[in-house]
Order: C-alpha cells, then sequence, then structure tokens
C-alpha cells in the first residue's frame, strides 16, 4: 500500500488486493473508510475507486446477506464459463472475464460528507473478480476535496 499527493486537493492511495483463485466479491468499504480517515481532514469530496484490470468491476451493493453470490450466480448467467468466447486465452471461458467491465465498470465515484462515504445503510464498495487466473489486484482510491 502506497500514498501520494498527486495535486493540491487530490490524496491517491493504492491498494494491493489477493483475491485467489475463485470468484470473488471482495468487501472494499473498511479501505475506502480509513482512506478517507487518513486523507479528507473532514472535508467533503469524492471518492474514486478504479481497478486498473481487464478482468475486474467495482460494485456498490450489500454484502453479506447473500446478494455478492447472487450477484456471482447473475454473473455465471450472463457471461457462463464454456467456449462461446473469441478471445481465448487462459482458464477456460475466461473470455467471458474480458466482458465483465461492460457491465460491472473499473469505477465507482462516491460523495463525501465531512469526511466520511455518504453510503447507503446496506450499500458496500466491492471489487468484483470472476478471473480466476489473476489472483492479485490493485485498486486505486482517489479523494477530491
Amino acid at each position: 500500500m502506497s500514498d501520494r499527493t498527486t495535486a493540491a486537493d487530490m490524496q491517491t492511495r493504492v491498494l494491493d488486493i489477493r483475491t485467489g483463485h475463485r470468484e470473488q466479491v471482495h468487501d472494499l468499504t473498511a479501505q475506502c473508510a480509513q482512506f478517507l480517515r487518513d486523507v479528507s481532514r473532514g472535508r467533503d469530496g469524492l471518492l474514486n475507486v478504479f481497478v486498473p484490470h481487464a478482468t475486474a468491476g467495482i460494485a456498490v451493493l450489500e454484502t453479506g446477506a447473500g446478494s455478492d453470490d447472487d450477484l456471482l450466480a447473475a454473473l455465471r448467467d450472463l457471461l457462463p464459463a464454456d467456449d462461446r468466447w473469441h478471445h481465448r486465452h487462459g482458464s477456460p471461458g475466461h473470455g467471458r472475464d474480458h466482458v465483465l467491465p461492460a457491465l460491472v465498470p473499473p469505477h465507482a465515484t462516491l460523495p463525501v460528507i465531512a469526511g466520511e462515504l455518504a453510503l447507503g445503510t446496506w450499500q458496500s464498495v466491492t471489487l468484483v473478480d470472476t478471473n480466476r487466473d489473476n489472483p492479485e489486484r490493485t485498486v486505486r482510491l482517489s479523494f477530491l476535496g
């Protein structure tokens, strides 16, 4: 993890996330909140969460009550891991992982009020990774305030 100031009013932190070799919805909410405690100084602004990978996305959804598993099941229905995909390197069905960011975008920009993430009661910020071939992910958090 590293912090960097990129402009007078923007702070950035890079997170290294290990997702393993299975499909996963990884909750980033606590790490986002910690980042904001460290850099926001209680200011209002925007938090941008970005995953610079061609086979992962960022989603805001409820976790822990089954919605994360439901999302993965829906993605399996929409993007089956079979041989229909033109993009064919990697494990069988890997081409679907390259279509994922069209459905689950690689970024989210979220409001920050008084230094805290302004999420709804049950909302969490998550990394969605269906690519079993790449267990290491990078997530960039940027606060503009």
